[in-house]
């Protein structure tokens, strides 16, 4: 009896580890938004789901690197799911305060622009498995935003208030 029941074991977990599971890259770094205290850049990220229902992404989590240190880190909870037989994006914001850049003096002096290293976690809830986390990580420069920009962000913003 021992040995048909390690057998099914080893039979479920050849076929849970053989199966498919979704796969996701990050596609894009933007600068979306900048404020009088912090800049605001999103990561698009592009997730391919091989199963014929929507699967649950439980979180992500990020951190955005810097020299060799993270500058800011988060998570975000229950961000929706994936759809069926598909590729779905995700816009994924990371929020940078000037305060921090403000510490990077030495990287930005040299092109006012920052070398980044953005690591996210992808965690989902696949079936028969369980909690699955997909790690993912992109690296680049991140151009800053010059005075004007700053300006036009606020006018943006106060545009979008009168709006509404």
């Amino acid at each position: 009896m021992a040995d048909l029941m390690e057998k099914a074991k080893n039979y479920v977990v050849e076929k849970v580890g053989n199966m498919e599971k979704p796969e996701a890259e990050i596609t894009d770094v933007d600068m979306k938004k900048v404020s009088m205290d912090s800049i605001s850049y999103h990561a698009n990220v592009a997730v391919k789901n091989p199963y014929s229902v929507p699967v649950p992404i439980m979180q992500i989590s990020y951190a955005l690197k810097c020299s060799g240190r993270i500058i800011v880190s988060g998570t975000i909870p229950d961000p929706g799911n994936i759809n069926a037989n598909d590729t779905t994006m995700l816009d994924v914001p990371v929020k940078v305060p000037h305060s921090v850049l403000v510490s990077l003096a030495k990287d930005i002096g040299k092109d006012w622009d920052i070398d980044y290293t953005l690591e996210l976690g992808l965690t989902i809830d696949l079936p028969v498995i369980g909690n699955f986390t997909i790690p993912l990580s992109h690296s680049g420069e991140i151009k800053l935003p010059s005075i004007s920009d700053l300006w036009k962000g606020d006018k943006e913003e106060e545009e979008t208030e009168k709006e509404t």
